[in-house]
């Protein structure tokens, strides 16, 4: 099982001060995070998508790709990457090379996200959101699998003879994570692909996505890619620890109520009725195996820890309390009482081996290229033969 934390590049005004931080600042604390998630030997870090203020995290490629070069074993991911606004050609070929940078250590989250705003400032209409989501993704699959995609959709200009480059490491896709807290026709979607399904349950309360989990590991057994129990879910958190559980609840609290969402909320309310997780390092863990025992064996527990206000220092000790205190014993209880059988969470290796066995992973050569934007009828040298690219006649 995989732990690690994400974050959305959130900036709110400091409680005390009333003075937010700077774009700039805020950035570079997310590195800072980041950085120690890696070295304290977390499994995960995930970066959000948003296009607005308050927030920064307007390009997670980027991001990641400079992560890539700074960290050496957490695998890096996206919470999420919004795929009804971006072009799916486009995080095709961004999300391709990061992977290359990072060697391997990427996956992706893709998901409709919560902003209305963002569908018309990318030329997309909301009421068309889940057409949309499917579409994408439908092509973004064949993008990362097929050297050579003719295709023609509801929502885009049509594609022929198109190679996505670089064609994704080792020839094997980043795996992928479809986050929805509200739609069945994600979860199917996920399902039908044998993808992941990430339910980030951060705000609502206690166990309210379980029929959704549920769905997709029903769906994900009936499209033969395993038992229900195989399926593979992850799940959202958030949590503020401290050495006594009084004390968490005192320094949290003035983050808590100056965040806009939680505005007019009792934190010891949002602490017992939602999966926010506050207190001891025991009270956390305690509180993280309930989530097995309400969703079953999962595969991935992300927590937000640094919302908007938080000073870096804090989120930085917060980091260091999860992953010294917390993480640990997790991952002990958590694999004495996982059941048998039940797949280890995917990986760049993993699929890999899956792909290929004991042979060599391909390596994708270029043949000469014929004009901008083509690469003849065969692309790689070792290209499908009978998937020939045909150039549009005005080429």
């Amino acid at each position: 099982m995989q732990f690690g934390i994400f974050g959305v590049g959130d900036i709110a005004p400091d409680p005390a001060t009333g003075v937010p931080r700077s774009e700039a600042r805020r950035i570079r604390d997310t590195i800072r995070l980041a950085k120690a998630a890696d070295e304290l030997g977390l499994d995960v870090f995930a970066a959000g998508e948003h296009h607005n203020p308050p927030f920064v995290a307007s390009s997670p490629p980027a991001l990641l790709a400079y992560l890539a070069a700074e960290t050496k074993q957490i695998v890096l991911s996206t919470s999420v990457t919004l795929i009804t606004t971006n072009d799916p050609v486009k995080i095709a070929e961004d999300y391709a090379f990061v992977q290359h940078l990072a060697n391997g250590r990427l996956d992706l989250m893709l998901g409709r996200g919560n902003t209305a705003p963002v569908y018309p400032w990318f030329g997309q209409d909301i009421r068309q959101g889940i057409p949309l989501a499917l579409e994408n993704y439908d092509l973004l699959h064949r993008l990362w699998r097929e050297d050579v995609v003719d295709w023609e959709g509801r929502f885009r200009t049509p594609l022929q003879g198109f190679t996505s480059t670089p064609r994704p490491l080792d020839g094997v896709a980043p795996f992928v994570w479809h986050g929805a807290i509200r739609t069945p026709e994600i979860a199917e979607q996920a399902a039908f692909y044998g993808n992941g399904y990430f339910a980030n349950h951060i705000l609502a309360p206690n166990f309210h996505f379980k029929p959704l989990v549920d769905f997709y590991r029903q769906r994900f057994e009936h499209y033969g890619h395993g038992r229900a129990q195989d399926a593979i879910v992850g799940l959202g958190g958030q949590s503020f620890i401290a050495r006594r559980s009084q004390d968490a609840y005192d320094r949290f609290r003035p983050y808590f109520e100056s965040y806009p969402m939680f505005r007019g909320t009792s934190l010891e309310l949002a602490a017992r009725n939602t999966p926010l997780s506050i207190g001891s390092p025991q009270e956390v863990i305690d509180k993280t195996l309930t989530f097995r025992e309400g969703f079953g064996d999962y595969h991935r527990q992300l927590w937000a820890m640094d919302i908007g206000s938080m000073p870096v220092e804090i989120a930085l000790e917060q980091v260091e309390l999860l992953a010294t205190e917390v993480v640990p014993v997790l991952r002990t209880e958590l694999d004495a009482v996982r059941a048998p059988g039940v797949p280890d969470t995917p990986t760049h290796a993993s699929l890999v081996a899956a792909t290929y066995g004991d042979g060599e992973p391909r390596q994708p050569r270029p043949r000469p290229n014929s004009g901008d934007n083509t690469s003849g009828s065969l692309p790689y040298l070792d290209s499908d033969p009978t998937r020939r690219a045909t150039m549009p006649k005005s080429l």
